[in-house]
C-alpha cells in the first residue's frame, strides 16, 4: 500500500491467542493520517479482535501496535490516556445512557475530560447536534429515538472532542437502506469538515466500500491484502476473490451517481 500520507496506526506481525487458538496471525496494516480504512472479513475472522488492538482494550502475544508511534503495550497509563483523549468510538449497538437526555450523552466526554464551562459545552454540543440534523431533540432521551437517530447521536458524541481518529463498528446493524444511507453521508460530511481519520469495521459491502480509501480482508487470522476499492474488486487474491464473489457484486455505478450519494444534501 504506497501512500506518501503519515502512518497513524501500524500493526506490526501481531499475534493473538484466545487459549490455544490463534486469533490473529501476524497481523501487518498501517493506517495513513486522514484516511478511511474498512476492515470486512466474515464472521469471527478476528475484525472485532483487531479493531480492540488499536484501541488499546487487547495487548498482543506477539509484534507491535504504534499509534502516534507509541507501542500501545509499552506505555504507561497516563500515555494511554492521552492517546485516548485523541479517539472517537461509534459502537455498534450506541451504547447511549437511557437515563441521559441527548444533550447529556453528548456532553459526556467534555464533563468527563476537559474543564469547558456549561456555557462552552452548551456551544460545543449544540454545534455537533446541528451537524447531525438533531436541532430540537437535546431534550429527548434515548427511548423516545428512532435507530437512525440514535446512530446520529452516537456519532455526535464521538465526535465531540474533535478525535484525530475515530473507529466505527458495524456502524449501520439494524438500519434500513434509507438510514443507512443516512449515516454513510453523515461520515462524508463529517470526515470532510473535521479531516479525522477513519477506521471502520462492517459488513455492509459494497455500500461501505464507497467511504473507503483502502479495503482489508481479514480472513484465516491474517490480512490478505490491503488495496483501494477499486483493486479490491479486481484482485487475483484466492480469499478476496472468493469474498468478492459471495459479499458483493458490482461496486460502482456512474461517477454522477456515486457523487450524488453523498452529495445529495449538501447542494
Amino acid at each position: 500500500m504506497e501512500d506518501g500520507r503519515k502512518p497513524i496506526i501500524q500493526l506490526i506481525d501481531v499475534v493473538k491467542f484466545f487459549k490455544q487458538q490463534k486469533v490473529l496471525d501476524k497481523v501487518s496494516l498501517t493506517v495513513r493520517e486522514g484516511t478511511t480504512m474498512v476492515i470486512v472479513g466474515g464472521s469471527g475472522q478476528g475484525k472485532s479482535v483487531l479493531l480492540k488492538h488499536m484501541l488499546g482494550l487487547l495487548k498482543p502475544d506477539e509484534g507491535k501496535v504504534l499509534v502516534f508511534g507509541m507501542d500501545m503495550a509499552g506505555i504507561s497509563k497516563k500515555e494511554l490516556k492521552e492517546v485516548r483523549q485523541e479517539y472517537g468510538v461509534l459502537f455498534q449497538n450506541v451504547a447511549l445512557f437511557d437515563s441521559m437526555t441527548v444533550f447529556d450523552n453528548v456532553a459526556l466526554p467534555l464533563r468527563e475530560r476537559t474543564r469547558l464551562s456549561e456555557a462552552e459545552i452548551r456551544t460545543q454540543v449544540e454545534e455537533k447536534l446541528a451537524m447531525m440534523d438533531l436541532e430540537g431533540n437535546d431534550e429527548k432521551f434515548p427511548a423516545q429515538l428512532s435507530g437512525g437517530m440514535k446512530k446520529r447521536v452516537g456519532l455526535a458524541r464521538a465526535l465531540i472532542l474533535n478525535p484525530r481518529i475515530v473507529f466505527f463498528d458495524e456502524p449501520t446493524t439494524g438500519l434500513d437502506v434509507t438510514r443507512s444511507n443516512e449515516i454513510y453521508r453523515l461520515f462524508y460530511k463529517t470526515q470532510a469538515q473535521l479531516k479525522y481519520t477513519a477506521v471502520i469495521v462492517s459488513h455492509d459491502v459494497p455500500k461501505i466500500f464507497k467511504l473507503a480509501d483502502y479495503v482489508a480482508l481479514v480472513a484465516g487470522g491474517k490480512i490478505q491484502e490491503c488495496l483501494t476499492p477499486e483493486d479490491f474488486q479486481l484482485s487475483e487474491n484466492p480469499a478476496i476473490k472468493s469474498f468478492v464473489k459471495e459479499t458483493m457484486g458490482p461496486i460502482y455505478s456512474s461517477e454522477e451517481e456515486e457523487m450524488g450519494f453523498y452529495e445529495a444534501d449538501q447542494r
